[in-house]
This record gives structure tokens, C-alpha cells and sequence, in this order.
């Protein structure tokens, strides 16, 4: 007996079908059985159904002699399932990794429930990927399991079937089946979550619900959409059997309402010619379920007037002049914004003709975490403290201690970006910004070498200019690498071969400030920190973790804790996992590297800097990986198997990581921004401070490295001890 049943019903989705099998059988938790049901598909469905049955003894197929729809074919799926709980998932959607093993750890933790329910996010045709909005209701806080009336607010998360799992012994148990027609989810969710004596969820996104622009159901206009309907009588027909659910009944006609309200107002479903048949039945439904509820809010009572009179004409006309009223405003506003910005842009022309300030400098930060131009201001105030440093920061983002704020697109920013003598930035400034004469543009571009497999390059982690700028220097942290804007520009720029400005706090540390780090970030004390980095995909649905964070952290232990750093990637997986800290948010990634004992990275630019601190870099590479600084996993078990052994720490990964600094860190000596401010600011191309060697540098030893070295002895000395007089 499998611990689960996963049914897939399939009807015209050979597109996608591949794709929801493969995310079942791939699952990290193998303990399953898929059940495939072919709705009588015209297309290839079946034949992919059939080829997965070949080739993986786990699926059970299933033909249906003709089409019946969503619910017969689930209930056909659950006639054969022999596993202790079902899920459902339908054929163009996707389990993400890791979700099964996550689910049966969540079931034992609360004493196998009655149902499960568990996030989702939906997933667009361009990468975009939207979590559920009630995300919120599925805390795992509190006492689990519980029932429904413990956590009302359940009802408010989408009623789909396949954001739930069952034990099959309660769904046999209350004879609970999916009706025929549209919306069958419907009068399976309501009964299923009303009379289910535990409950409990899983705050984790389990499932990606493709979002199509054609072939779904709810996208077809058709009569058929007078199933909803029916569907509710089905609910209310259910609890009128069961008098100990009337407490229920207010939250159903609640839901019914909006829900037939929203079925009416979707342009995409009933005919025109249907709608005033559909308000007709949905008032007397209004009528015949109504009871005495809390008073709705605003909208909702806009709603409930809509089903309980059948106004659909005063709605339409609500709706129309609520349309006209937001174009009206969104016209107004578009001609304040093009007013303003022909202000700014004659502002920006006569701040042309002014004398240029030649104390003044100004940054901007594409990418919103500092890096080089917060390490250049630094180094401006201790080696040039007569330049003023100004910081372009855009909402929420930080300046550098002693820097001027500018609000980006403020007449302030356009006179700084007109006046100011040096203009620094890691990618462009804005949209029409002119180099006059005098002024000095430097490009930092946060530039890293590349050796990673293919669909994690530069494009997807450097900010590069949107359009050739007259840059004058460019930044190079080595021989190997060849800065952006010396790539974009027409003319050549000097390029500076000085190493990475951003790098040089790893050199200047102290151990006081790595205690400092680990303890604003809620390291545990005697814990090594590893500090997971995944490269950035080009491609948005590779935007995730490849590791199963809640795995790793089990296997590793108490002695261990993951900080996650996931860049601009949405973080999918649940936060509240024991021994792991997500610190994607975090805004210096120096810090972090500071307070980690070893770096784990499937190949990351920040594996590049990180290896100026000589320490364990752990890279997890399924093909492998060329000229690595480390120990290379070529799995997730062989990861935990690297780090439970002590492997990580091997001391004869000290010379690959050694050739690995010298061909990649070669300048990184904590006097880069040094050596530009006194080249660029000050004029002193020459006698800048010797690059120091290597072999000669010693960075901060990580907390854990200080806690193995052997202690110190005092040696004793050879003759007697005297008082000293």
C-alpha cells in the first residue's frame, strides 16, 4: 500500500501532461502510486499515458470510453487508489519539487489528519510566478490538528480540490465523490472541510497552477456555467442532512453570492443572451438560502444587491460609469506625469549651463544592494573627504553612511546628475542624462568571471547598460574579465584593473566583527553557518532553490544552519523550517559571507568573491564542475554526505582553492577602492599601494575554523622563575 494516491485526470492537455507526470515521478519521495485517467482525450493524451505506464511501473493508467468531465473522472481515479491519502492534480498543472516528501512529513507531525491543505502560486506564460493571496491563513502556528471551526478563515483559500490531501479512509468513510458539470470542486470542498474532524496545514507552495490564455473551462463562454448552480444547491442539499453544519450556513450563502456574482460580471462567461436567465435563478437561490449574516462590507453589499434584485442593467451601469470615472482619473494623472516631466527635462537643460561643482560626486545602484559604488563613497570619505558624495536611492533602498540622499526623478537628482563633476554607477543613471564636458563618468558594472553550466550567465546577474553611455573608466576586478561598459561603449574607456572595490571589507574584517554579524543574524553560537547561494536562472521558472532546504536541514542537524540567499528569486519554499534562515532580503552580501563558515553554490558570481576569504566553497553541480575551488556534489545526498563527514573542511581542497584565488582574486587585496579614488578623484595614477601578494594576505578565519585551530601554548621557560627583581 502506497502512502499516496496522486490522480490525474487528462482531457486535451498533451502540451502539458509530460511536464505534471514527470513532476510526480521526480519527486524526492518515492512512496507513491500515480493514476492517470485519459477522459476520453481526442488528442495524444493517452499515448502519453500509456508510454510514462511503460517505462515507470508506479503509474496506473486509465481509459475512459468517453468524455465525462473533471469530477467522474477523479471519482474513477478513486475507485482503484489503494494509497493512504489522495491528492489531485490536474494534467496541465505541476508539483514543485520536494512537495510529497514535504507533505508526509507534515502528516506525521500532526497524527495523520483528515485533510491537508497546502499553498500554491500561479504560474504565466512569462515567467511570472503569483502566490496564493491567502498565503497567510495556512500558518502553522498554533495547535494542529484542528477543526474547521478553530480556523474559519480556511473557507476564504481557493476551493480547488488539488490544494488539499486526503486520507482515503475519511473520503470512503462520508462517501464524499465529485458531481458532474462545471465547478465540481464546489460540493467536494465545502462537505470535505466542514465535516472532517482534523485538520491541518502546510505553509509551503506545493503546487504551480498554470494560468492558460485558451482551453481552460472557466475561460469558455458557454451555457455551461449554469453548473454553478447546481452546484450549490448540491452544498446546501448536503448540510440539510446534517443539522450539527447549520452553523455553516451564513458563510456558505456569503460565498455563493460572490461567487455567482463573479460568474455573471466575467465578460468570458455567459452569453449575453443567458444573463438575465442566470440572475433570474440566482435570486431565487438568494431568496430560498438567505439567513441572518453580518452586515457585508461596501463592495460585498454592491454584490449581494446584484443577485438579491436582479439589477443586472443598474449594474452594468454602475460598472460602466466606475470604468469611465478610472479612465477620467487615469488621464488626468498621465497629463500631470507628462506636465512634470517636460518640467523636468527643461530643468535638467538649464542645470546643463551652469558651472560644473567639481567636489561633488554622485552614485547610483542598479541593483539595490550597494556592491562597488557603496564601496567607492566609502573609500571617497576617508581618502578624499573634500568631495561631497551624493546617493540616487530608489524607495526602500538605503544610502551609504555620509552620503546625500536623491529621490530618483527629483529636480535635486537632475541638478546633482547636471552639475556633479563624477558620476558612478554600476548601470545607467537615467533615461537622457548627458556627458558635458568636464564631467567624469565611472562604470562599475559588478562584473564576475564565468565557468558556470549553461543558463546561469552574467546576462541573468550583471546590470548592464540599456544603451551605449559615454563612460570614461570602467572597472576590471582581474586580467580574465572585461568590464560591460568597455563592451557596450562605441569609443574606448580606461579600463582599471585594480580588483573589486566591494571585496575589500572581506580583507579589512576583524573576528570581533564576524561575532558581530553572526549575532545580528540569529546564528545560534558553535553552529557552522553555510550559506547557500543558487545562481540566478536566466529563465524565471528556474528561479528556485534546487535543494530541498527542510531535507538538508534535517540531515545536517542541530550543529548546522542554511542562510539562503536567493537573490531576486521569489521564495517558494515554507519559512519556518528548523536550522534554516533565509536571508535573500539581507542587504550586503559581504556580511553574510563574513558570518558563514563555507559557501554551497551551484555556481554563482558570488562564488567569485567569496573565495577572497579562503575559505570551504562546496559547489553543487549536477554535471559537474571545471577548475572548481572545492568539493563538488553532484546530488543532494552527496551534498549532506560532504558536510555530515567533515568532508566540506578537507584540507587538500586548500590548492584548488588556492589556484582558484590566484586566477580569479588576483587584486582583491582590501585597497581596490584605494587605488581608483587616488587614480581617478586625485589625479595620482602613479605610486598607488602595491598590490600585496596572494599568499601574503590572511582574511578573517570564519567562527568555525577559529573554534577547530589547536589552542595556543606558552612555551615554559628554561630557568628558574624569579619576581623580576
Amino acid at each position: 500500500m502506497p502512502r499516496f494516491s496522486v490522480i490525474v485526470p487528462a482531457y486535451e492537455v498533451q502540451a502539458y501532461l509530460s511536464e505534471c507526470l514527470d513532476s510526480v515521478l521526480s519527486q524526492s519521495y518515492a512512496d507513491l502510486e500515480l493514476i492517470a485517467v485519459d477522459d476520453g482525450s481526442p488528442d495524444a493524451c493517452g499515448t502519453i499515458i500509456d508510454e510514462y505506464a511503460g517505462r515507470d511501473a508506479r503509474v496506473r493508467p486509465l481509459h475512459l470510453t468517453a468524455n465525462q468531465g473533471l469530477g467522474p473522472a477523479r471519482n474513477a481515479g478513486m475507485a482503484g487508489a489503494t494509497g493512504d491519502y489522495l491528492l489531485f492534480l490536474d494534467g496541465d498543472d505541476t508539483l514543485t519539487p520536494h512537495t510529497l516528501r514535504a507533505v508526509a512529513d507534515r502528516i506525521s507531525q500532526t497524527g495523520d489528519p483528515d485533510v491537508l491543505v497546502f499553498d500554491y502560486a500561479r504560474t504565466y506564460g512569462d515567467g511570472r510566478e503569483v502566490r496564493n493571496r491567502e498565503a497567510a491563513r495556512l500558518a502553522e502556528r498554533g495547535p494542529a490538528p484542528f477543526r474547521l471551526v478553530e480556523r474559519p478563515g480556511l473557507l476564504r483559500v481557493l476551493m480547488v480540490a488539488w490544494n488539499k490531501a486526503y486520507r482515503r479512509d475519511f473520503v470512503e468513510h462520508g462517501e464524499l465523490v465529485f458531481p458532474p458539470g462545471y465547478y465540481e470542486d464546489t460540493p467536494w470542498t465545502f462537505p470535505v472541510l466542514m465535516s472532517a474532524d482534523t485538520i491541518a496545514t502546510l505553509d509551503r507552495v506545493c503546487v504551480h497552477y498554470r494560468q492558460r490564455h485558451t482551453g481552460s473551462i472557466l475561460r469558455t463562454t458557454s451555457d455551461r456555467h449554469f453548473d454553478v448552480l447546481d452546484q450549490y444547491e448540491r452544498v446546501f442539499a448536503y448540510v440539510d442532512t446534517r443539522p450539527e453544519l447549520d452553523c455553516w450556513r451564513p458563510e456558505l450563502f456569503n460565498k455563493m453570492v460572490e461567487h455567482y456574482a463573479t460568474v455573471f460580471s466575467r465578460p468570458d462567461r455567459l452569453p449575453r443572451r443567458s444573463r438575465p436567465r442566470f440572475l433570474r435563478r440566482a435570486r431565487a437561490h438568494y431568496r430560498r438560502y438567505r439567513v441572518p449574516a453580518p452586515r457585508p462590507s461596501r463592495r460585498a453589499r454592491v454584490r449581494h444587491a446584484l443577485v438579491r434584485f436582479g439589477l443586472h442593467r443598474t449594474y452594468r451601469t454602475l460598472l460602466l460609469v466606475s470604468a469611465v470615472r478610472r479612465r477620467t482619473r487615469a488621464c488626468a494623472a498621465d497629463r500631470v506625469r507628462a506636465l512634470r516631466a517636460a518640467a523636468l527635462r527643461l530643468h535638467y537643460r538649464v542645470q546643463l549651463r551652469l558651472p560644473l561643482r567639481e567636489d561633488d560626486a554622485v552614485f547610483a545602484d542598479s541593483g539595490g544592494t550597494g556592491g562597488d559604488p557603496a564601496a567607492l563613497a566609502e573609500a571617497l570619505h576617508r581618502h578624499a573627504p573634500h568631495i561631497r558624495t551624493a546617493w540616487i536611492a530608489h524607495p526602500g533602498q538605503s544610502c551609504p553612511g555620509g552620503t546625500r540622499p536623491l529621490r530618483p526623478g527629483s529636480a535635486a537628482c537632475w541638478s546633482a546628475l547636471a552639475r556633479s563633476k563624477y558620476l558612478i554607477s554600476n548601470g545607467v543613471f537615467a533615461p537622457g542624462v548627458r556627458k558635458r564636458p568636464g564631467q567624469v563618468f565611472l562604470q562599475t558594472g559588478d562584473t564576475a568571471p564565468w565557468t558556470a553550466p549553461p543558463g546561469t550567465g552574467p546576462a541573468s546577474e550583471t546590470r548592464r547598460p540599456h544603451t551605449p553611455a559615454p563612460w570614461d573608466y570602467a572597472l576590471s576586478p582581474g586580467p580574465h574579465t572585461a568590464p560591460p561598459a568597455e563592451r557596450t561603449q562605441p569609443d574606448p574607456c580606461t579600463t582599471l584593473v585594480y580588483g573589486r572595490p566591494r571585496n575589500d571589507v572581506l580583507q579589512r574584517a576583524t573576528p570581533a566583527d564576524v561575532t558581530r554579524l553572526r549575532t545580528a543574524l540569529g546564528i545560534p553560537e558553535g553552529t557552522v553557518a553555510i550559506l547557500y547561494a543558487p545562481a540566478r536562472r536566466d529563465h524565471p521558472f528556474t528561479r528556485r532553490p534546487v535543494l530541498d532546504l527542510e531535507r538538508l536541514a534535517r540531515e545536517l542537524g542541530p550543529r548546522f544552519v542554511v542562510l539562503v540567499r536567493a537573490g531576486r528569486a521569489p521564495v517558494l519554499w515554507r519559512r519556518e523550517i528548523p536550522g534554516v534562515l533565509d536571508v535573500s532580503a539581507h542587504p550586503s552580501a559581504a556580511e553574510l559571507c563574513l558570518a558563514s563558515d563555507a559557501l554551497l553554490t551551484d555556481g554563482a558570481p558570488l562564488m567569485f568573491d567569496y573565495a577572497g576569504l579562503d575559505r570551504p566553497i562546496v559547489v553543487h553541480a549536477g554535471d559537474g564542475f571545471p577548475d572548481a575551488p572545492g568539493e563538488v556534489a553532484r546530488g543532494e545526498d552527496e551534498v549532506i554526505g560532504l558536510f555530515v563527514s567533515g568532508r566540506w573542511r578537507d584540507p587538500g581542497a586548500a590548492g584548488p582553492r588556492a589556484a582558484f584565488r590566484e586566477r580569479f582574486c588576483p587584486l582583491d587585496d582590501g585597497r581596490a577602492a584605494e587605488r581608483i579614488v587616488r587614480h581617478v578623484m586625485l589625479g595620482r595614477a602613479d605610486g598607488l599601494p602595491e598590490v600585496i601578494p596572494v599568499v601574503d594576505r590572511r582574511p578573517v578565519p570564519s567562527a568555525a575554523a577559529r573554534a577547530l585551530a589547536p589552542p595556543v601554548t606558552v612555551p615554559e621557560p628554561s630557568g628558574p622563575v624569579t619576581d623580576g627583581r
